[in-house]
């Protein structure tokens, strides 16, 4: 009996490690295709892209494609929840008890530079342009990308208000406030392809301004 249980507990643990492998390697395959994905996505334009040129570019069949995904709205969107979840892990690190000086200013650098990198503009100009015919891919990227990190802000500057930090009537209109000062007017020059990627000294300075017009506007009352 001792050895039956030994060779039933050997059994289970290889049976076990196996599923465990096979997890992972279903977990890296879906990674190899968002990421071919959105070579094609970004190289043919949503509409042009089709699960056929995936499944090519992947060398496999469209058959396995479809075991992960069922459709290319569905992969577009698991593209966009990926693309802005790895975003928000960078940016939305914020303790609430940071200083608001220097937890802005991180922030916003974090913000802009993700803003700034080409395959976000490609992202946002293909949302922009299905909007129309697609806007749950719109509600989508907004719902997991700019609400989300509005909200994270928000939540920060609650704290820093509950502890005098800072003085805000309206956090929620604040954290949009901020945001919209760290973006001005280049990022929409930026997508249009009017102006090139901003340096990193441009968003340091950027950056700069945006926090002290909002210290000037919520700082501390004396």
């Amino acid at each position: 009996m001792p050895i039956c249980r030994g060779y039933y507990f050997t059994v289970a643990n290889m049976t076990a490690g196996a599923g465990v492998q096979r997890a992972v390697t279903r977990e890296v395959r879906r990674e190899q295709i968002l990421k071919v994905a959105r070579e094609v996505f970004f190289e043919q334009g949503y509409s042009a892209a089709s699960m056929s040129m995936i499944a090519a570019r992947l060398g496999g069949s469209k058959g396995t494609l479809y075991n992960y995904f069922k459709s290319k709205e569905e992969l577009f969107e698991a593209q966009v929840r990926d693309s802005c979840g790895q975003a928000a892990e960078r940016i939305l690190k914020t303790s609430p008890e940071g200083e608001p000086v220097e937890t802005l200013t991180r922030l916003g650098e974090q913000y802009l530079q993700h803003l700034y990198t080409e395959s976000n503009a490609q992202m946002l100009r293909i949302l922009v342009a299905e909007a129309q015919r697609s806007p749950e891919l719109g509600r989508v990227f907004f719902e997991v990308g700019p609400e989300r990190g509005q909200k994270a802000l928000q939540e920060y500057l609650e704290a820093a208000h509950a502890r005098g930090a800072l003085s805000i009537p309206n956090c929620a209109l604040a954290a949009e406030q901020f945001l919209a000062l760290c973006k001005g007017r280049t990022h929409l020059q930026f997508l249009l392809n009017l102006i090139p990627p901003v340096t990193e000294v441009q968003i340091r300075v950027q950056i700069a301004q945006a926090g002290s017009a909002f210290m000037t506007l919520y700082g501390p009352k004396r």
